[in-house]
């Protein structure tokens, strides 16, 4: 059989940072499967307000249509999954979001989970998730990170110790069992993140990766 494609499309514009989740995502993908990465052109490099979560749906769609006779699946590589409905509604291809993929995984054996990240200005679309997820129950809220998002983003080590810290609330203070490192462009700290901790710390890429090849491998075969 020949090798399964899956197309993570990044709804931010930088491709530095889609060839980062592409070989996170790579590191994670089982035989059988290859990733290849999308970058958008209309957005920003750093989505950090709902506003440009919003404006970037269409592309990522347009972007999903564009490939969709070239891969077998989608990942939606931010955490708000700007554009995976309409994906979802419009191909007849598996499609995940990696916002949606870590708070599932995040969740299961009934845990109460947390999300450590960023960006305050989307605290509502992530509060929003577990909601349209049926997790409301489980979801003990989110952590962000001191600093401005996108200095964070330019020193790797002052962005590991501040998300460190946004964890070790989650922990301390909202009762999380899990803790979910909410975005894409955070794909790095979340894989340095994962050791440091007694509970699960969650990288969201990893998560999509996993549950976009269960969704192909369910599919029957053409």
């Amino acid at each position: 059989m020949a090798g399964r494609r899956i197309l993570l499309i990044n709804p931010n514009s930088s491709e530095a940072t889609t060839a980062m989740m592409v070989a996170i995502a790579k590191s994670a993908v089982t035989d059988g499967f290859d990733i290849v990465g999308a970058t958008a052109t209309r957005a920003p490099t750093m989505i950090v307000s709902a506003k440009a979560l919003d404006e970037a749906a269409p592309e990522v769609e347009d972007i999903a249509r564009a490939h969709q006779n070239s891969c077998d699946g989608f990942i939606v590589a931010a955490f708000g999954d700007p554009g995976l409905a309409e994906i979802k509604t419009a191909l007849n291809l598996p499609a995940v979001g990696i916002g949606e993929s870590s708070m599932l995984e995040a969740a299961e054996k009934g845990r109460r989970f947390g999300v450590a990240t960023t960006t305050p200005l989307l605290g509502a679309k992530i509060a929003a998730l577990p909601d349209a997820l049926g997790l409301r129950s489980h979801y003990a809220g989110t952590r962000f990170a001191d600093g401005d998002p996108e200095a964070l983003m330019r020193d790797s080590a002052r962005l590991r110790d501040a998300l460190a810290r946004a964890v070790e609330a989650c922990i301390a203070q909202d009762g999380a069992e899990a803790v979910i490192i909410g975005g894409g462009p955070l794909g790095e700290a979340a894989r340095e993140l994962q050791p440091v901790f007694a509970v699960p710390v969650i990288a969201p890429i990893p998560s999509a990766v996993a549950r976009i090849i269960r969704l192909i491998a369910a599919r029957p075969a053409d």
